[in-house]
């Protein structure tokens, strides 16, 4: 079945309402604003099954990208934060060995015991898994949810994903940040996608992708240079602010800035006053050869002003 496209809703007109994202886990509620480049390229991705990798300065709404396609799409929506301690393998599952160590000294030395201890009951499926085939992830994480401390009879994936698994949608997964991670971590990521399974360990089975295929979208603040394998495998987006030139900068904030503060109206002379205020730091932090300010120092700082 041929997955949704992000075109057919029409989001690509100057004129378009901003899209209103719902709360869901530790994602507060807010606004995306699509382009007609970031359209074109979760379209590319998805017809192609490449990953697409976003660059660009922090704060330049990479990761509520994701979040917002996994919401028009009506897919579930995954995601990971990676940090500099990631394994190849966190991004397709986590055994709980400090659980396992617990329960270890706790129960009797019998070989009922002993089955209880198996280390597949302490394997708990993490994004990949779930996104490659959700019958068995869902599998695996009751036998291993209360051996634990997870809760399996409360896991609402509505509440949780945004949208249920089901048969006739994708999943998309964010992996946010790879590049606070080793070269191994991306390597083994297009491994495993461009064959599209893995094997569990411990005595496990091989996981294969079944259904739709996800939609992987990975960031980058550029912190670390990616592999140029990994980088040629993908395909990518830049998400910078455009360049201050014919009054482009200006309307591109502007337009994010009244998607943000639909219910608490900015005046027009304090928001001037603040693109100008950024337009400048960014202009001296680059002369530092230091990040600069963007749209999330905008918000921001809009944001304290009028409250």
């Amino acid at each position: 079945m041929t997955p949704p496209r992000l075109l057919d809703i029409a989001l690509a007109s100057e004129d378009a309402k901003p899209l209103p994202l719902n709360e869901l886990r530790h994602w507060p509620k807010s606004s995306h604003v699509f382009d007609e480049s970031s359209i074109w390229a979760i379209n590319a991705a998805l017809m192609s099954g490449r990953p697409l990798l976003l660059r660009g300065e922090p704060g330049s709404g990479k990761s509520q990208l994701a979040r917002a396609a996994a919401q028009v799409l009506g897919w579930p929506f995954l995601s990971r934060v990676v940090n500099a301690r990631f394994e190849p393998e966190d991004l397709l599952y986590r055994f709980d060995a400090v659980a396992r160590l617990a329960q270890a000294q706790i129960l009797p030395r019998t070989d009922t015991a002993l089955l209880a201890l198996k280390a597949e009951g302490f394997l708990l499926p993490e994004v990949l898994w779930w996104a490659l085939d959700h019958t068995t992830a869902r599998e695996q994480f009751k036998k291993a949810a209360k051996n634990c401390g997870e809760t399996a009879e409360d896991y609402d994936e509505v509440k949780e994903l945004g949208a249920a698994f089901g048969p006739d949608k994708g999943v998309v997964v964010l992996i946010d940040e790879i590049d606070k991670a080793d070269s191994e971590v991306p390597n083994s990521l297009l491994e495993t996608l461009s064959i599209g399974g893995f094997h569990v360990p411990y005595g496990g089975h091989a996981i294969k992708s079944t259904g739709i295929p996800p939609l992987i979208i990975i960031t980058t603040n550029e912190d670390r240079e990616l592999p140029a394998a990994f980088v040629r495998r993908c395909l990518v987006l830049q998400m910078d602010l455009p360049e201050d030139k014919d009054g482009a900068l200006d309307h591109y904030l502007r337009r994010r800035v009244a998607a943000h503060f639909q219910d608490a109206k900015i005046d027009p002379e304090v928001c001037t006053a603040a693109i100008e205020q950024l337009k400048q730091d960014r202009t001296d932090m680059k002369q530092r050869d230091l990040t600069p300010p963007g749209q999330a120092e905008l918000l921001d700082l809009l944001r304290a002003v009028s409250r």
